[in-house]
């Protein structure tokens, strides 16, 4: 090796060393804003650990904590949190679960009640640890805010106060007592809203509406919402809506070309005609619904409309009763239909909820053996059509006498198919 080069390499090591041995003093002589920086790449945890003189404290408090979730999920992590609420004022996400899992009397821990609280949630904490949730409005900086299995019990006003949260989940607080109104008034920046399985969540969707020009998706499911799904189709940024079991009704006809013109996913419940579940009256009704979900789909080939059933409702005189059914020792009738699709080609079926189905009736033309996609079809053709057994030769469900027949059939059979959940 040449001299010069190895005297470059010794200089660079000697350099090295020396950065390392001064590491703790250069450090020092940053400045607070430096200091602060520097502490914007780290997580929550490792900000309040590297906090060792005074300096790095101050520093420490004017960080904007980057976007790294922090689970409340223990004492020790509640007590961390409330640390946090001077330490890192900035923290800008958080997750909130339960402190003491399923655990009930003295020695669990919970949280305080609110407003108006429910009795049954306060005979259950009763003997608990109380640990105030009011901490959390310190974090005026907060962008996610995850609230799930907390057991908040009543109405806690200032966890919907944050003037620049972005992205709200609320999921499984069958006891914390809110409106859309007063939810959606707080928080002028939402852009994600998710609650589910929240059984004290009430209100009108057309709440929303102060957020029109911010929301980008909205999962509101299992909740007592209610309103007109139709309300938020102006909605200039809504890609993902997601109204599955609320009281919110509408009629998917309704939908004109101009509205929810960003909308890449649609789920809407059963009391909406021709939403998820939707319960019709006659056999004869199904082309028609099955035509207004083609034509709109047609019209939007990239909208997700995924797992999309509707149903014969039981008090329609179409609708019988599979002998032995309660007992589960027969299948249902095929009264539910769904969209199947091989390649490009959309189609529909009959089923049943164990999943026997009849022949699939196309809305497609079946596509050019030339075509580029024609393989892929041929091969999830096949597999559709293997799924046909019991009902193989029928397209929509058969009469009750005809039903009767096929079943007297097979229990004649040893080889009685149920399908599986596999098939």
């Amino acid at each position: 090796m040449p001299h010069s080069k190895k005297q470059k390499l010794l200089e660079e090591a000697a350099a090295a060393s020396t950065d390392d041995d001064n590491s703790t003093s250069s450090f020092e002589r940053l400045g607070t804003d430096e200091l602060a920086n520097v502490f914007g790449f780290l997580r929550p945890e490792d900000i309040m650990r590297a906090r060792l003189n005074k300096k790095m404290r101050e520093a420490a408090k004017t960080t904007i904590v980057p976007m790294t979730e922090f689970e409340v999920d223990s004492v020790d992590k509640y007590n961390a949190m409330a640390a946090m609420t001077t330490a890192l004022p900035n923290l800008q996400q958080i997750s909130i679960g339960s402190m003491l899992g399923f655990g009930v009397g003295y020695g669990c821990h919970a949280f305080r009640h609110g407003e108006d609280p429910g009795a049954e949630m306060l005979s259950i904490n009763e003997n608990c640890y109380l640990h105030d949730m009011n901490i959390i409005s310190n974090f005026r900086k907060l962008r996610c805010l995850d609230l799930g299995c907390t057991r908040l019990n009543g109405r806690y006003p200032f966890l919907f106060n944050f003037p620049l949260l972005h992205n709200l989940r609320i999921h499984y607080e069958y006891d914390l007592k809110l409106d859309l109104e007063f939810l959606a008034g707080g928080l002028p920046l939402l852009k994600e809203l998710y609650c589910h399985k929240n059984r004290s969540l009430t209100g009108n969707i057309n709440c929303l509406r102060v957020l029109k020009d911010t929301l980008t998706k909205v999962t509101i499911s299992i909740c007592c919402v209610k309103g007109s799904f139709m309300d938020l189709a102006d909605f200039p940024c809504l890609e993902e809506l997601n109204l599955t079991r609320t009281l919110v009704t509408g009629d998917i006809r309704e939908i004109g070309k101009r509205d929810f013109l960003a909308l890449e996913t649609l789920t809407l419940p059963s009391g909406v005609y021709g939403g998820m579940g939707y319960k019709f009256q006659r056999i004869s009704d199904a082309p028609g619904i099955i035509s207004t979900l083609y034509s709109f789909k047609k019209q939007r080939p990239s909208l997700l409309m995924e797992d999309w059933f509707a149903m014969l409702s039981d008090d329609s005189s179409d609708w019988y009763e599979g002998v032995d059914a309660a007992n589960d020792e027969r299948s249902t009738a095929p009264n539910i239909i769904a969209f199947v699709q091989a390649g490009s080609r959309i189609g529909y079926r009959w089923e049943t909820d164990r999943r026997a189905v009849c022949e699939v009736i196309w809305l497609d033309p079946e596509p050019d053996q030339e075509s580029r996609g024609y393989v892929k079809y041929i091969e999830e053709l096949r597999t559709i059509e293997q799924q046909v057994d019991i009902y193989r030769g029928f397209h929509q469900p058969p009469t009750e006498d005809e039903y009767n027949l096929i079943w007297e059939a097979r229990e004649g059979c040893e080889c009685d198919y149920y399908p599986s959940d596999s098939d």
